[in-house]
């Protein structure tokens, strides 16, 4: 068995995904999720049936090389928001973010700043990397199902469709009146995987090709 099939009986049999949010987490298709699980299923009963040892090595796979970043610990009583970040505004396309910027509330005020980068990770990996920084909530522009069911999973509040400067946008929350869109999604792909950019008032998506609505 490959790798790539344990990870696949691993999030759907073991932690119960979704394919769909299994998809997330791999970085490919639903499809390719259904033909590599279709393939690990037959190779387990294979082994249990006709007790057969089972060997799990090989498969398309990459490890993480770059280094960990500093992550500051936020205090025990707050709350931590990041924001899709690019030169100081909300970055519209959430799988494709390279940074977000975290701010920690305390008693509805921001008490610290820090900006991180995501070091390449994809679509799949993002919302175990915001779990892993300790957030609380999201604040992004368009963001697919899939990573919303992902973000869900990792008890992470989402506030998308929003736009504009980040820090605004923090201190909007924190005070409780941001301004967002709860159905922020784009049902257009360009690409496996990809996480369209900000729909505005008309439904419209802020990718360029994406049927913008003028």
């Amino acid at each position: 068995m490959s790798l790539d099939e344990y990870e696949a009986i691993r999030l759907l049999d073991h932690l119960g995904l979704t394919q769909e949010a299994c998809a997330v987490r791999m970085g490919v298709a639903r499809t390719t999720v259904t033909a590599i699980y279709d393939s690990a299923r037959k190779k387990l009963a294979d082994a249990l049936v006709n007790g057969k040892t089972l060997q799990i090595r090989g498969g398309s796979y990459a490890l993480a090389m770059h280094e960990t970043q500093s992550i500051i610990q936020k205090g025990p009583e707050d709350m931590r928001i990041a924001a899709t970040y690019e030169n100081g505004d909300i970055f519209q396309h959430f799988g494709r973010t390279e940074q977000f910027k975290l701010y920690d509330v305390e008693n509805g005020a921001i008490v610290r700043e820090q900006i991180v980068d995501t070091n390449g990770s994809g679509h799949g990996a993002l919302a175990g990397f915001l779990k892993a920084a300790q957030v609380d909530a999201l604040i992004c522009g368009g963001i697919g199902m899939g990573a919303q069911m992902a973000l869900a999973e990792a008890g992470i509040t989402l506030y998308g469709g929003v736009s504009g400067s980040a820090d605004e946008a923090a201190r909007a929350l924190a005070s409780g009146s941001l301004q967002y869109d709860p159905d922020a999604v784009c049902d257009h792909h360009h690409g496996e995987g990809h996480d369209c950019g900000h729909h505005d008032a008309e439904g419209g998506c802020g990718h360029n090709g994406c049927g913008h609505h003028e």
